[in-house]
């Protein structure tokens, strides 16, 4: 094959050809995460306008034919010609990559966003696009296709003076992204945050797609304060005053606010700008040294902690604490490749100050509730003293016997990771009918007693001391919590299988809670699955076929006819399964259906709420929550 690479080969992509191109690139990927993040971008830009204080109100819309329109009051982008480009201004922010007022000159002093490329980059990638400006008493209006203008900038009428304010209306391009159908939820949950974090912004969310339009409204004037409230809603505060702090320091702006819960997980979450920042960064590490060294000199200062007592640590003091870090800086540097961890020097030394002096004033004026959070913290640090010794206890048992798996791990011989896979499997009986249908070169099974411990409801040394979970950790080889480490997964596949009822429901639920707890890189990595067994057997004339869901059965019966000759058997659990059957309907990769287990970081504080709603001790968001997502149940067994 004769191929040449020379200067020629260089492609040059110009304009927005290179984001039709490589669409990952700018928004993450085509699936339904990098649809979404279209909004988020134009969305960004009013919010913009409402940190810069021109902005009160951001109205979004999903049309009946599936398109976006986001209206908001600010200023409205400017309509004048921009020089430099010889275009006017909007055109520029629309067609042109790494244009915008984000970049110096005054713009924004803060802003969120991808930094000017947004709404370009929404524009290639929509099949259509239109903006409307009201500035001055006119309007403004501008059409595109696929990133190029149809018409030149144009008057499109007059309007009240007063009025002002940007609209902007697009439709995903179809050649791009895999799915094009927008989630309501999905946008609810990120326009609910954003609100939270710009106190006082009014965002209304319209879903126009159904009979009768869905409409929300978010808008909190105590900000992230409200935020902390609707986290901790499904959870019992210790105290009810929610801690905040606020201030200015070498000109980064800092927000904190946080409340104790009576729960044993620590929930902090960072933001810079308004963008989450899943992996922290150094606003979150200045957190975390005020509050570990704030709450230890009050402790010392008030005797609450003896001389001879070693130093709460940052762990035991945040155990079922809820917290928000907002920081607003106007020259934002993330680190890594995905851009979710800050890395500016000087927003740990503004947040650690701010909180440092902030908090002690708190706890000096607010004696009971300090007292409170510091029982709590000492209580924490009893039990990871008591895990440690049972986790010590553990790893001496195993160097001396050389007992290092649970006994009734049936384990595979393969001993490459990528090659293994474990079923994490509820009761004996389903467990000896795995074990004779596995395949012994690949596939480990694990049976589980009943329903293991809901660590939702339990410390760490109680954790430590649950025989069923005990054997999972050890059966894994990561260690969890602060011990945990990837690089040890014996196995790339944990695949929960359980019985297809209510009872199995709930038994994944408590597997998922210790794993998201305890392991969630395993599910952010994509090692955690589901099995799916079938709800159906159906014979006919010496045939056999297997249905996953009444849909599918319903289909069998329509192609093999319905009559007395059909013999449907219902499966209650996976005991009822010979060990063919399950290895056909279940196990045999060439055959079987799994789902794999993902959680999106940007939701992770919804994820947490979800989580805290189901596991809890509270029934009344329960109830809500069960009221709210009844009608998405599939195949409830009642």
């Amino acid at each position: 094959m004769n191929t040449e690479y020379g200067a020629d080969q260089i492609q040059i992509l110009e304009g927005l050809e290179a984001v039709r191109k490589r669409p990952g690139m700018y928004i993450g990927s085509t699936s339904s995460r990098g649809l979404h993040h279209l909004v988020y971008e134009i969305v960004d830009n009013s919010v913009d306008e409402a940190l810069a204080g021109f902005c009160k109100n951001i109205d979004v819309s999903i049309n009946e034919d599936n398109s976006i329109t986001v209206i908001d009051d600010g200023r409205g982008i400017p309509v004048g010609i921009n020089h430099k480009a010889g275009i006017p201004a909007v055109e520029v922010v629309f067609t042109i990559l790494h244009a915008g007022g984000k970049f110096g000159g005054g713009g924004y002093k803060v802003s969120g966003g991808l930094h000017g490329v947004g709404a370009s980059v929404v524009n290639a990638l929509s099949e259509w696009l239109e903006v409307t400006i009201y500035s001055e008493g006119k309007i403004y209006r501008q059409r595109y296709e696929r990133g190029r203008a149809i018409y030149k900038l144009k008057e499109a009428g007059t309007c009240d003076p007063k009025k002002t304010g940007t609209t902007v209306s697009f439709y995903p391009d179809k050649e791009i992204f895999e799915e094009t159908i927008f989630d309501y939820d999905t946008l609810k949950v990120r326009l609910r945050e954003m609100a939270f974090l710009t106190k006082g912004l009014n965002i209304i969310l319209r879903d126009k797609r159904e009979e009768k339009e869905i409409v929300k409204e978010f808008c909190y004037e105590g900000g992230i304060r409200q935020f902390v409230e609707y986290l901790n809603r499904s959870k019992t505060s210790l105290y009810d005053p929610i801690i905040y702090c606020e201030g200015m320091f070498n000109e980064v702006y800092v927000e904190v606010s946080m409340q104790h819960n009576d729960s044993y997980t620590e929930n902090c979450y960072s933001f810079v700008n308004n963008i989450n920042t899943p992996e922290g960064g150094t606003h979150l590490t200045g957190f975390k040294n005020a509050l570990t060294k704030t709450f230890n000199d009050y402790a010392r200062k008030n005797k609450l902690l003896k001389d001879n007592e070693p130093s709460l640590s940052g762990e035991d003091i945040r155990e079922g604490l809820t917290a928000i870090i907002s920081i607003k800086v106007a020259e934002p540097q993330f680190e890594g490749q995905t851009k979710q961890k800050l890395g500016n020097s000087e927003a740990r030394g503004a947040v650690d100050n701010i909180v440092s002096e902030q908090l002690m004033i708190f706890l000096e004026q607010n004696p009971a509730i300090a007292k409170v959070i510091l029982e709590k913290s000492i209580l924490a640090q009893r039990a990871r003293d008591a895990a440690r010794k049972a986790r010590d206890l553990t790893r001496r048992k195993t160097a001396l016997d050389g007992m290092a798996l649970p006994g009734k791990l049936a384990d595979c011989s393969d001993k490459n990771p990528e090659n293994c896979e474990i079923y994490i499997v509820e009761g004996d009986s389903a467990g000896g009918s795995a074990k004779t249908a596995r395949s012994r070169a690949t596939q480990a099974i694990l049976p589980l007693r009943g329903k293991i411990l809901n660590v939702e409801k339990a410390r760490l040394d109680k954790i430590y001391a649950n025989a069923e979970i005990k054997a999972m950790i050890t059966a894994f080889g990561t260690g969890i919590h602060e011990d945990f480490d990837i690089s040890k997964l014996r196995y790339h596949k944990i695949i929960l299988m359980t019985d297809a009822d209510v009872d199995g429901a709930h038994i994944s639920t408590l597997l998922l809670t210790f794993i998201y707890r305890f392991m969630p890189d395993l599910i952010k990595e994509g090692y955690v699955y589901l099995a799916q067994p079938p709800l159906y057997k159906l014979e006919k004339n010496k045939k056999v076929w297997y249905a996953y869901s009444d849909e599918e059965l319903n289909q069998i019966l329509t192609e093999v006819g319905r009559d007395q000759n059909n013999k449907i058997q219902r499966y209650k659990g996976l005991g009822e399964m010979d060990a063919d059957q399950l290895w056909e309907t279940t196990m045999d990769p060439a055959h079987r259906v799994l789902k794999r287990v993902m959680i999106d970081d940007t939701y992770s504080a919804e994820i947490d709420l979800t989580f805290t709603t189901l596991m809890g001790d509270k029934v009344e968001p329960r109830r809500e929550f069960i009221e709210t997502n009844a009608k998405y149940v599939k195949n409830l067994d009642i």
